[in-house]
């Protein structure tokens, strides 16, 4: 298999297929270097990519509504357990007893918006979540419930510092139900890829970086799959671990936000903004096939699927995330130069062990039987997306 660095970029394809076609595991090779990037040998990059199950669905928003319960839509989340609708700034390592991450002594929380399809006769149903591919002999990530796959990137040791205890941060915006103007180029902060047949047929390039198959709005096309991919700054204040919109805190580098492309920290910081931080990435794989048939999908011919904020944009994906690792462990990973769900001298858990950390449901509500509404009923207004 020819490894490029567009295929450093995507380490962890994704995996869509068809319900009655599974995803077949593709053998992976050692790829410890790549043309034009130093090798991943203790010296080089970092790019962790590795997998985590959901620890619960709910519709609970400790950054955006803390303490709301409920909050105005739902949310997949994974992590810690010390996941609640209230998490004051602290370490939150220190209050979790498990997380649903491969990485052991990651219990930050990451969680985002879901995906429901809406059938011609109004009823809505939660798209199932699959997992990834497998890549770099990574078979926890192949083997995950939902979730999502968490990627941390860093272009060599001393280059980025790690998040402190108490930091969170939030890219998007839940409300944008439009195109946004003057700063979308496949590369800023989020896209969906549509799969053009089973086993990631088309999944080719980097994250947002194929026009062919990746859009900044919902597909409008049926597709085997649909991924979806967020990115987030790379720059910080280097004093306040949150801010009021929990956005103002940190930055995209002055040349812009960065493709992903396993070296995206390499770019100068802002002055008000001069402390490179790892860049995140999340990556959530839908599994669409199930619902292909033309007869289900609106009269017009429009695309049928909606986020749980009410968006049948998809405009208004967004991702929280609240770090949590303990003690210096990110900051260890970053400097190591490795790559994907192995780094040596930062522990790992089964996956089994991984699947049994849960958080209670809060709210409580039914989301995987056929609904008459969204989870709280989110506005939907009529918007028009780009072909």
């Amino acid at each position: 298999m020819a490894l490029t660095i567009a295929t450093l970029a995507v380490a962890g394809l994704a995996a869509a297929a068809h319900a009655a076609d599974p995803p077949q595991p593709t053998p992976s090779e050692p790829p410890f270097s790549y043309p034009g990037i130093p090798p991943y040998n203790g010296t080089g990059p970092t790019l962790l990519r590795f997998g985590c199950h959901q620890v619960v669905v709910d519709r609970i928003d400790p950054l955006v509504n803390p303490g709301s319960i409920p909050s105005p839509h739902q949310h997949q989340i994974v992590g810690g357990d010390a996941f609640n609708a209230s998490m004051p700034v602290s370490d939150i390592s220190d209050l979790s007893t498990c997380t649903t991450c491969s990485y052991s002594d990651d219990f930050s929380n990451y969680w985002t918006s879901n995906l429901y399809f809406r059938a011609r006769n109004g009823s809505y149903k939660r798209v199932p979540q699959i997992p990834n591919r497998l890549f770099f002999d990574d078979e926890f990530t192949t083997r995950i419930n939902g979730g999502m796959i968490a990627y941390y990137v860093s272009p060599g040791k001393g280059e980025v510092k790690a998040f402190e205890p108490g930091f969170r941060m939030f890219v998007g915006d839940a409300a944008l139900r439009s195109e946004p103007q003057g700063r979308w180029n496949l590369s800023t902060q989020s896209c969906f890829r549509c799969y053009t047949g089973p086993n990631w047929e088309g999944d080719d390039y980097a994250p947002c970086q194929d026009a062919n198959v990746d859009t900044q709005h919902l597909p409008n096309r049926p597709c085997h799959g649909i991924r979806t991919n967020v990115i987030f700054p790379t720059c910080w204040d280097g004093k306040n671990l949150d801010s009021p919109d929990h956005t103002a805190h940190v930055a995209y580098p002055v040349e812009g936000p960065h493709v992903f492309d396993g070296i995206g920290t390499a770019e100068t910081c802002p002055d008000s903004h001069p402390v490179k931080i790892p860049q995140v990435m999340y990556e959530i794989v839908w599994d669409t096939s199930g619902f292909n048939d033309p007869n289900e999908w609106p009269e017009d011919g429009s695309q049928p699927f909606v986020l749980s904020t009410g968006d049948r944009t998809g405009y208004s994906q967004h991702a929280d995330y609240v770090f949590g690792w303990k003690g210096d462990a990110l900051q260890r990973a970053m400097d190591a130069g490795c790559i994907a769900a192995n780094c040596p001298g930062i522990a790992t858990q089964t996956v089994e062990k991984a699947a049994k950390c849960k958080v209670a449901e809060v709210v409580g509500e039914n989301y995987d039987g056929w609904l008459d509404t969204l989870p709280g009923n989110p506005p939907q207004p009529s918007a028009t997306t780009s072909t």
